[in-house]
């Protein structure tokens, strides 16, 4: 007998052969804290606009684990999710799509308005099964690039300060300015979401923020993040304005800054996303700065928002595994 229930603590032992698949020695992005944090028995009970950490499910079938999915809360209000995690055995689509849609109608039903998620392009199969059976429709793609080395650059430090809750409204603007037009009413962001939330001490990702200031008119032209769930693995996001000339190795210069504030080495990615206006100006000097593209994925979601168009392991798994990570056949 099978069913789709909620992943408990217990489940460790029976899932070690999908963990080990993940946490493959190189990049482990702190698996087993997000899956096994001992906060989510008591998590699973809060309502949704409180909830502040991945949530998982597995399809049992018998004694067997035979899948997993994990979701991630926006931060409030929450409406939208992301399907983080998405592992199941290889070819057995079935389950992922009894995953998939077991999720979706779960966080439909709470209140959520739509689900996002970020498929390796290498996988056209479960990108069919997103878009067939899951409704889900294709609006954009990224890619993902490893920083093996950043160029000393010079920046100015007082362009630089620690972001605050206040900046909210300014960053909110920012980031939806940044965005192309047609994609707006689907990936646009209001201030809460931005805010720094009374929770954060207790999520298993350390997230920093900074914000770069014009020094004349006192505005703010950029916000640089920082994550990173296990102290190895760091990630920058940066939003810069679509009207100010900004050097992004500036930027760049200051992230590593920071990072090695907090350790000495570490692995640096960072995304590029085609729903961004310089997009194309940004990917150009990754390029240049010869840093290595790791993953092409495709973004999708079920909102019901449209857009405005325009011109080595004892079994295989198919893993779609974070943000940065994306998804890929396991061999």
């Amino acid at each position: 007998m099978s069913k789709i229930r909620k992943l408990y603590y217990f489940d460790k032992k029976n899932t070690k052969d999908m963990i080990s698949v993940l946490n493959n020695g190189e990049q482990d992005f702190g698996l087993s804290n997000t899956l096994f944090n001992p906060f989510l028995l008591l998590h699973y009970l809060l309502p949704l606009k409180i909830k502040f950490l991945p949530e998982s499910f597995v399809f049992k079938d018998k004694k067997s684990i035979k899948g997993l999915i994990t979701v991630v809360p926006s931060k409030y209000p929450l409406k939208q999710m992301e399907i983080e995690k998405l592992l199941f055995e290889e070819n057995n689509y079935e389950i992922a799509g009894e995953l998939i849609q077991y999720a979706v109608s779960k966080y439909k039903a709470m209140g959520t308005a739509s689900v996002i998620v970020r498929v390796d392009d290498c996988l056209p199969e479960l990108i069919k099964l997103f878009i067939s059976r899951c409704g889900f429709s294709q609006i954009s793609y990224e890619k993902i690039w490893k920083i093996n080395r950043i160029k000393k650059h010079h920046y100015d430090k007082k362009s630089f300060r620690p972001f605050r809750n206040s900046d909210s409204g300014a960053v909110s603007n920012l980031y939806n300015d940044s965005l192309l037009p047609h994609f707006r009413p689907l990936l646009g962001k209001d201030l809460k979401e931005f805010k720094e939330t009374f929770f954060k001490g207790l999520s298993y990702c350390s997230e920093y923020k900074y914000v770069m200031e014009d020094r004349q008119t006192k505005n703010i032209i950029a916000l640089v993040t920082i994550k990173t769930s296990d102290n190895k693995n760091y990630f920058i996001d940066i939003v810069q304005s679509s009207w100010v000339e900004i050097n992004i190795n500036e930027i760049l210069s200051f992230a590593r800054d920071q990072i090695r504030k907090r350790k000495k080495r570490a692995n640096i990615f960072i995304k590029t996303k085609r729903y961004l206006q310089n997009s194309d100006k940004t990917e150009q000097e990754f390029v240049n700065n010869r840093f290595v593209c790791i993953k092409n994925q495709v973004v999708l979601t079920n909102s019901s928002a449209k857009i405005i168009k325009t011109g080595e392991n004892s079994k295989r798994f198919t893993v779609l595994s974070g943000l940065y990570t994306g998804m890929g056949v396991i061999n």
